[in-house]
């Protein structure tokens, strides 16, 4: 599979999943945790790459970061 870059970024949320992050006062390890309690196999060092835009954001991270954070999935578009 190809993966595709906008404007060199693996991805165009990552700057989201991390102004969420820090605006509910969660560490990286903090949201990894949340992630693996709802079944979503990820560590602090792949956070950290998806904040840095250095990974791809998989479909089901995304569903459940937004659910983690209690927002919609069209939050994560908005500066796409």
């Amino acid at each position: 599979m190809k993966i595709y870059k906008f404007n060199k970024a693996k991805n165009v949320s990552g700057n989201i999943v991390k102004e969420l992050r820090l605006k509910n006062n969660l560490t990286q390890q903090q949201l990894a945790e949340k992630l693996q309690l709802k079944g979503v196999d990820i560590s602090l060092k792949e956070i950290s790459k998806i904040e840095n835009n250095a990974r791809s954001l998989k479909d089901f991270e995304l569903f459940a970061i937004a659910e983690i954070f209690n927002v919609s999935t069209d939050v994560f578009r908005k500066r796409a």
